[in-house]
Order: structure tokens, then C-alpha cells, then sequence
């Protein structure tokens, strides 16, 4: 079984993932993880990463190349990608949405407490920033994949499940939710 997790950016992509990892012992991956030490490695924030990629095909093919290999020559995993749903149509498919003001306060409060370790993103002043810069690297997620694939992430038809987690308590209650809604 392959657990394929996407959604708007603190939704809960990465701690529900890794409850999934840990619950069935799967392996797990993390394609933000990848573009994440891609724009460090190039001294860059996941922002300027981003922007690039809207000119330079490589900073998401690489990524995707590699998810779609996971997906043909790997079984049982979790993975975390946006998407990843696309790369591994096969895979349970799981889309966690979120409102913009509540995801942007997650963002913003693992930053300041460095819970998430992302040297990509920079120390946001405010909620505010943190929902604006959020924003602007959806929108240019939008726009590359619109270029490179044609697809848009964030259309429900693409997944066998959609959570909005806005007012969950947590990320054991999104795992929950996945876990149920698991083909038996």
C-alpha cells in the first residue's frame, strides 16, 4: 500500500505523515523535504527556489522523476508531495486542505519555535507575512504546475480522500481520519 499525502502548505502534510510512517513502519518521503535541501543547497529560500522553477523545469522535474520511480519500483510507503498523486496514480490518494488564516498561524508558530527544521523559510515577523508568503508560493506552485503538467493540486476528483483539518485539534485526528477512510 502506498499513502500519497498533498495539501496546501500547513495543513499537516509532514506530521501526519510521519504518524502514518510510523503506524504501518513504512518508509517515508517527503518531496518538500527534497526541494527544501535543493534550495539550501543553491543558498536559496523554498520562495527563490520556486520562482526559478517557474523558468527552469529542473528544480520540480528532478523531484518528480524521482517520486514517479518510487512509485514503480517501491510498495508500501508514505509520501508527501503535492503531487504526489499524480506521479503515483496507484497510491491512496489523501488531499489536506486548510484555511489560509489557520494554516499561516501553524506556519508561523512552528517557525518561531523551530519545531520544523526549515532553513528554506525565513523567520516570519507575523501571522500575516507567514499567509502572504504562503500565498505567493501557492501561487507559483499553480503556476508551474499549470505549465509543466497542465494539473491543478487542490481539485477533489484527484483524490480517493479530502480532510480539511481547519479545525482539528491536531495531527493524530487527520491520521485518524486517514486511517478510517482506508480501503479495507
Amino acid at each position: 500500500m502506498i499513502i500519497a499525502i498533498a495539501g496546501v502548505p500547513g495543513s499537516g502534510k509532514t506530521s501526519v505523515s510521519r504518524i502514518l510512517s510510523d503506524h504501518f513502519h513504512f518508509p517515508r518521503y517527503s518531496m518538500g523535504g527534497l526541494r527544501s535541501k535543493m534550495a539550501i543547497e543553491r543558498g536559496m529560500t523554498i520562495s527563490q527556489l520556486n520562482a526559478l522553477g517557474e523558468q527552469e523545469a529542473f528544480t520540480d522535474k528532478d523531484v518528480d522523476d524521482y517520486q514517479k520511480h518510487l512509485g514503480e519500483t517501491e510498495d508500501d510507503f508514505v509520501i508527501e508531495g503535492r503531487l504526489s498523486w499524480h506521479f503515483i496514480p496507484h497510491a491512496f490518494k489523501v488531499f489536506l486542505a486548510c484555511d489560509p488564516h489557520e494554516a499561516a498561524k501553524r506556519i508561523f508558530a512552528a517557525r518561531q519555535d523551530q519545531s520544523e527544521n526549515r532553513d528554506d523559510e525565513p523567520l516570519y515577523t507575523s501571522v500575516d507575512e507567514a499567509e502572504q508568503v504562503t500565498a505567493e508560493r501557492m501561487a507559483s506552485d499553480d503556476r508551474r504546475y499549470q505549465k509543466y503538467y497542465g494539473i491543478d493540486y487542490k481539485d477533489p476528483s484527484h483524490y480517493d480522500l479530502v480532510i480539511d483539518t481547519t479545525h482539528f485539534s491536531g495531527p493524530d485526528v487527520t491520521a485518524e481520519a486517514i486511517l478510517k477512510g482506508l480501503p479495507r
